[in-house]
């Protein structure tokens, strides 16, 4: 009789957006669920929303606010803003600047622009849309502007000739995990826990730990032939002690009483053994 082959464990899917790194959260998940395996579902930072509540992934680490009721987020951390220029600019001396020390350059924005400044110093670049980040460096990389861009970024974009500097005052980058509400699970919770460092102990999800077996208790047959063994031995000293005790107070009452019924000045003890009453008495 033949067999079906075993179905591999379904997947938990997670989406990506660039530069996000979940290497350590992998490594825990492989540790506490190693029957369950992981996959990574790259895509675009304005993708990854529609890929969740398409169905194709289970959660997603996206770059906040990701918008809409039907959606839970949870903010895990926010990247700090860097400059890219090319490694002759004036700003490549020095290790980190403010906004208003950009304030003379041109600055490239991309289309995919994921820092959202509303109010950035410096002049627009003015030779058309940039569609992507990569583009935006390649402008950069010619010497057309500087761009400013979430840190993970910058160093996903690093090339030859270029550098990156902190821009202390810029805004940051929010990273979040995000996942459709009604679609929540417990891989779902298990992936939450980790991202937010609970320890396997205090984990909710699927990788919890299983809870300890109680103390085994003595069978009652057992229990039953311990009790009968310490009430015997218990009996036995107490029918012993008052035996012995009560022999003691006879035999002092036998003597006293001995002692009592000798004539005064006579030594013979007078004997206490009693008649046998199925022995004639002489003369009978």
């Amino acid at each position: 009789m033949s067999t079906a082959p075993d179905r591999p464990a379904p997947a938990f899917r997670i989406a990506l957006v660039p530069g996000v790194n979940p290497d350590r959260w992998l490594r825990v998940w492989q540790e506490r669920l190693p029957d369950v395996p992981v996959e990574l579902v790259h895509t675009s930072p304005d993708q990854a929303v529609p890929l969740l509540r398409a169905g194709a992934a289970d959660a997603a680490l996206v770059r906040l606010p990701a918008d809409g009721d039907d959606l839970s987020t949870i903010p895990l951390y926010t990247e700090a803003t860097v400059v890219m220029v090319t490694k002759d600019h004036v700003i490549s001396v020095v290790d980190e600047v403010d906004a208003a020390d950009l304030e003379d350059e041109t600055l490239v924005v991309p289309l995919d622009d994921q820092l959202r400044w509303t109010d950035p110093p410096g002049t627009p670049f003015a030779g058309g849309a940039v569609d992507t980040t990569a583009d935006a460096v390649d402008l950069v990389a010619a010497g057309v502007g500087v761009l400013v861009l979430p840190q993970s970024l910058g160093r996903l974009h690093q090339r030859r000739g270029l550098v990156a500097r902190p821009v202390r005052d810029a805004p940051g980058s929010a990273i979040g995990l995000a996942w459709v509400t009604d679609r929540y699970d417990d891989l779902t919770e298990e992936f939450i826990g980790i991202v937010r460092g609970r320890t396997a102990t205090s984990s909710r999800g699927r990788g919890a730990p299983p809870p300890p077996e109680p103390p085994k208790q003595r069978g009652a047959s057992g229990a039953r032939a311990s009790g009968k063994g310490a009430s015997g031995s218990s009996s036995s000293k107490g029918t012993s002690a008052p035996s012995s005790s009560k022999s003691s107070s006879k035999s002092s009452s036998k003597g006293t009483s001995s002692s009592k019924g000798r004539p005064a000045g006579s030594s013979k003890p007078t004997s206490s053994k009693k008649p046998n009453p199925r022995r004639p008495r002489p003369g009978r």
